[in-house]
This record gives C-alpha cells, structure tokens and sequence, in this order.
C-alpha cells in the first residue's frame, strides 16, 4: 500500500485528487491538507510514502516544504503537481529534492503512475518538460 500525503490548497482539486486516488487499491491518502506550513508535522505524524504538494500553497510553500520535508523525512519522496512549467520552478524543485514534477492539465492516470513510479524510487518530469531541463539536465544543480 502507498502511503500518500496530497497537499493543495484549491478545496475542489484537492478533494478531486483524494477522491481519486481513493479508486485505487494500492493507495491510500494519509493526509490532506490546504496549507503548506502543515506538510512537514503532517509527513511526520503519518510517514506517507508520496507527498503530493502543489508549488502555490500559503504559508510555506510547496518547494519550500518539499525541501524541509526531503531533510527531514528522506523516506518520504516528493511530487509536485503544479500549473507553473517555468524552467526556474522546475530547477529549484529539483534541487529541492523532488522525485517528481507533474503539470495539473496532465491526466489523472498520469498523476496515478506517477506516484507509483516515485514510491519505487524513480524520478518522473513531465514529457513536455524535459526540454526544459537544457543540455546537462537540471538533476545536478
């Protein structure tokens, strides 16, 4: 069983997102949350395998939290589901420590093996992104 933490402030895409991943057998949400200042003592208390943080959450935000989140629970990988496809973004969420980095127009079988595929340690960046990490790759930065 994976053990998600979904991490979105807009109520409808996060209740959307838990609802779907409530469809499948092998996941389970551990936490939902609409604040970024929550995720770390929420990862903490519930020890999910997968947290799922959009970039724009108020108090800390997603990246923030995803680089505490990565120093203090590294068993727990870390993907982003976000609208924003900078290529800033992108590198400081990989330096951040993210496993993976998803766009919200992606479908939601593609979020689903997403979160399969970081649970099992692979990193997963959006197909459309992948020009964007320039000729070294942002994985290094």
């Amino acid at each position: 069983m994976i053990r998600v933490l979904v991490a979105e402030d807009a109520r409808q895409v996060r209740e959307t997102v838990v609802a779907l991943l409530g469809l499948e057998e092998d996941i389970e949400v551990a936490a939902a949350l609409a604040s970024g200042e929550d995720v770390v003592s929420a990862a903490l208390e519930h020890r999910p395998d997968v947290a799922l943080l959009d970039i724009g959450l108020p108090g800390t935000d997603g990246i923030s939290a995803a680089a505490e989140l990565t120093r203090r629970l590294p068993a727990c990988r870390v993907l982003i589901l976000t609208g924003t496809a900078a290529p800033a973004t992108l590198a400081a969420a990989l330096r951040a420590g993210v496993s993976g980095y998803l766009l919200k127009e992606d479908p939601a079988a593609d979020v689903v093996g997403a979160i399969r595929a970081v649970a099992r340690g692979e990193r997963i960046i959006d197909p459309r992104l992948q020009g964007l990490q320039g000729p070294q790759g942002l994985q290094g930065q």
